[in-house]
């Protein structure tokens, strides 16, 4: 469970919910036509923009905004230095026992083409065109929030325009006014809402959640290579450290 992420919805929503029964109560800002327009609104045009299977693929997504799976790329590092290790005293095949206890299946596919004998750059490629496409599965999920988060407030003004015609209609009634306004108001509200505290900072979080796979898989990739030269142990290792921040780097080495 990403805490920051539990923290930033909580907070975001709570402090908001709090002003709000502050000011009066939930019930001044629960209105029906409202979140139909909004909520409607943005998954129709969501559709009209995204296969129907990429937007219900979203719910799978999402889990990784509460989730994260990525492997530590210290704990990669560590395992890389033992594997060349090994490979350095007992052959590259010495590492065949090693995959199946391997979790991670980039890693395990990745040292099982070097174990069976490709050339390093026809490794290479076949493990980049992989990433490649990972990187482009997990920015179709960071797209499709980020036009939920566009959709959204454009939606509520929608929204708005809809309550203020109802509105002029019906200035001769003054008891319609009312609930056209509240149309008119709520409608903005919630768009602005959905997208700055619920849409835009999922399409933020996935896209970091996908630079720090495609880091820690980058990483194998560079391990794997250096498995395949029969590099030294202590070369691949700062070979590999490279891809820390400087402050983790030192960490280690003290």
């Amino acid at each position: 469970m990403d805490i920051a992420t539990v923290l930033g919805i909580a907070s975001a929503f709570g402090l908001v919910l709090v002003a709000i029964f502050m000011g009066g109560g939930l019930g001044l800002f629960v209105n029906a036509p409202s979140l139909m327009i909004v909520a409607g609104g943005t998954l129709g045009t969501t559709m009209i923009n995204y296969p129907l299977k990429e937007v219900l693929g979203v719910i799978g997504v999402v889990r990784n905004v509460f989730f994260s799976k990525v492997s530590s790329a210290k704990d990669i590092i560590k395992q890389f230095g033992e594997f060349s290790n090994k490979a350095r005293r007992e052959g590259i095949l010495a590492l065949e026992s090693e995959v199946k206890n391997i979790d991670e299946g980039f890693l395990q596919k990745g040292l099982q083409l070097s174990i069976d004998g490709l050339e390093p750059a026809s490794i290479r490629e076949i493990l980049e065109t992989e990433i490649s496409y990972v990187r482009d599965r997990h920015k179709l999920g960071a797209e499709i929030f980020t036009t939920m988060g566009t959709y959204a407030p454009a939606l509520g003004m929608v929204g708005t325009l809809i309550g203020l015609v109802q509105m002029l209609q019906s200035m001769s009634d003054p008891s319609s006014i009312g609930p056209a306004m509240a149309v008119a108001l709520l409608t903005t509200f919630y768009g602005a809402v959905a997208a700055n505290l619920l849409f835009m900072p999922i399409a933020g979080k996935l896209k970091t959640r996908s630079s720090e796979e495609v880091l820690v898989k980058e990483l194998m990739v560079e391990g794997v290579i250096c498995l395949s030269n029969g590099e030294n142990p202590r070369i691949v290792e700062q070979k590999l450290m490279a891809f820390l921040p400087p402050n983790q780097r030192e960490a280690d080495a003290q």
